[in-house]
């Protein structure tokens, strides 16, 4: 049992810890590197006195990082939740068995990644038409409503003794939120592009995609636990307040009347 608790403090611990530890050590690193490209690390250390490389921080993950954490997360969700199912016992009690007819990851989990990528230029296209923020406030509600929907019907999925009858609406709702976050993932690129200026905007883009990238390994990560537990709606619902807060810090920043940039 203590070996068990070990385990899974330590992954929290990497979860967590390890890896923003690790990217606060490399900065740190980065600074203090000689020579002659010293004055030039200089400068495009200057990002991280701009609050706008914070806020960005917080929205690109919300795009960019939700497109890589989903499309790790989606196969996952559809071979545990999908490809087992309950079972009524004699006496009434409940057991999760094998489904014999479970949809197969591999023949439909690529359309999410698929639609998100495809449709990641109509989203800059839309932005250089409406601005970048307003765009991302529109997609950012749009993906609060998804994550609670998805998690609702992944909850009724995990639950039930035929979970096939499920699986459509569950699917739909996640290339929802891939064309979503496809989307914003276009509009957040176009916002960075006009809030930094030409020296700041390479390494601005540079750590905000680095940061999100860090959504590829939360994002499955976290739907692993929940779904473990028995409640993989909590993982969702969790990602529904992320999106609530960043559609917060992108209307404080951009779209309310005072904006630091109105609608960049």
């Amino acid at each position: 049992m203590t070996s068990i608790v070990g385990v899974v403090a330590l992954g929290y611990l990497n979860m967590w810890i390890a890896l923003p530890l690790t990217i606060v050590l490399t900065v740190v690193l980065l600074r203090l590197i000689p020579g002659d490209i010293k004055p030039g690390i200089k400068k495009q250390f200057e990002i991280f006195s701009n609050k706008h490389t914070w806020s960005m921080t917080v929205l690109y993950i919300a795009t960019f990082g939700s497109f890589i954490g989903f499309s790790a997360a989606l196969p996952l969700s559809i071979s545990v939740i999908f490809g087992n199912m309950m079972e009524v016992a004699a006496d009434g009690s409940m057991t999760r068995v094998a489904n014999p007819e479970a949809p197969s990851a591999l023949t439909w989990a690529w359309m999410g990644p698929f639609v998100g990528a495809l449709i990641r230029p109509v989203g800059g296209w839309i932005s250089d038409k409406l601005g970048g923020s307003i765009v991302t406030q529109v997609i950012t509600a749009i993906m609060v409503v998804g994550s609670v929907g998805a998690g609702y019907v992944m909850m009724l999925a995990y639950n039930s003794t035929d979970p096939n009858q499920y699986f459509w609406m569950f699917l739909l709702l996640f290339i929802l939120l891939f064309a979503a976050s496809g989307i914003g993932n276009g509009s957040t690129f176009r916002s960075i592009g006009f809030i930094f200026d030409p020296q700041q905007k390479g390494p601005a883009l540079g750590w905000t995609s680095a940061v999100a990238a860090y959504g590829s390994f939360i994002a499955p990560r976290v739907m692993g636990e929940q779904i473990k537990a028995g409640t993989p709606e909590l993982a969702m619902y969790g990602f529904a307040v992320f999106y609530a807060v960043c559609l917060v810090v992108n209307w404080w920043f951009y779209l309310r009347k005072n904006a630091y940039v109105k609608n960049p």
